[in-house]
């Protein structure tokens, strides 16, 4: 199949599929959840970088009592992301971030490039890129440059884990002064990520672009082609070979009955993050819980725990519960 045909393919009838079952950002919202809309005022499609011709962009949400901390919001599914809204596929949609706003945390929700344009260490920039932009801009949107939270879901939640991981200093000397500020993030919240491509539900097992990650074999690129192609990519995009004690506080969800993307992958994540001396990095397991769900609007306990994790980890405020019995 030719590269524009396969685009047009993916475009067309692959990707709303996979993004149904690989989840995401911004889907539809489910019946009876996230109805009343926050007080709020939106930014749209804010510039925040350029490549191969195209506009990169960020919408800014700013609630109506500020409490003086943003939220990046990774609008990404399958490593597919998009502005407008569109059946079972990524966007930027205001519901989905009702509750950060409800509570006062103003929202980055970034697009990124896609697949298959696009390859995942392409679109693992954009999101340094953005990071580097937010914080540039915190004074004007009435954020601290110094403590921004994160969350992606699924793929965009291993984009996340990369940057959570891989926060790098800014080049001092660059002309442009947004490639001057740091690309890391304070606190982190993920759902079921993948974090570890060449260690694929047990060790040894290969899920660059093989396995139950076969269907979005085109964010791979070329280099999954071999062996040897996949072996290094596999660990230039697998987040669990970047930690360090330096790891930011990180909650991850994950259900135990996840088909697409292994509860090993955050198993193992969380434990080696432990090993590494990073012991703010925590694990929440949901019985029965496949990879069709995303709590910002699917589960009350879900949405709690998370928020909670950014007003511990971000604002300070130590008198909320982690969602499993633990403070």
């Amino acid at each position: 199949m030719q590269n524009c045909e396969l685009a047009l393919f993916l475009r067309r009838i692959a990707l709303p599929l996979l993004a149904y079952l690989f989840i995401l950002p911004g889907a539809a919202v489910r019946d009876g959840v996230a109805q009343s809309k926050p007080d709020f005022h939106r930014i749209e499609d804010v510039i925040y970088g350029r490549k191969a011709g195209m506009a990169l962009t960020l919408d800014v949400f700013q609630p109506a009592v500020p409490n003086g901390y943003g939220v990046i919001f990774v609008v990404d599914g399958a490593w597919f992301s998009a502005h407008d809204a569109a059946p079972n596929m990524p966007s930027v949609q205001p519901d989905a971030y009702k509750s950060l706003l409800h509570r006062g945390y103003a929202v980055f929700a970034v697009v990124l490039s896609s697949q298959p344009e696009f390859t995942i260490p392409q679109i693992v920039s954009d999101l340094r890129r953005a990071v580097r932009f937010i914080r540039y801009n915190a004074a004007k949107y009435d954020i601290k440059p110094d403590h921004l939270g994160i969350v992606g879901i699924s793929a965009g939640g291993q984009l996340t884990l990369m940057i959570a991981t891989q926060g790098v200093e800014g080049n001092a000397g660059a002309s442009d002064p947004v490639e001057r500020e740091d690309s890391s993030v304070q606190a982190v919240v993920c759902f079921f990520p993948p974090a570890d491509f060449l260690n694929w539900g047990g060790p040894g097992i290969d899920g660059v672009g093989l396995q139950s990650m076969a269907q979005l074999r085109a964010a791979f690129g070329p280099r999954a082609d071999t062996e040897a192609g996949r072996q290094a990519l596999g660990r230039e995009i697998s987040p669990i070979y970047y930690i360090t004690s330096h790891l930011p506080p990180t909650l991850i969800i994950h259900g135990d009955a996840d088909r697409i993307v292994p509860l090993q992958q955050s198993k193992t994540f969380v434990e080696r993050a432990h090993e590494d001396g990073a012991p703010q990095v925590r694990l929440v397991v949901r019985k029965g819980k496949g990879h069709g769900w995303a709590g910002f609007w699917d589960s009350e306990e879900d949405t709690q725990l998370y928020l909670d994790w950014f007003d511990r980890n971000l604002r300070g405020i130590e008198n909320h519960d982690d969602g499993d019995g633990k403070k």
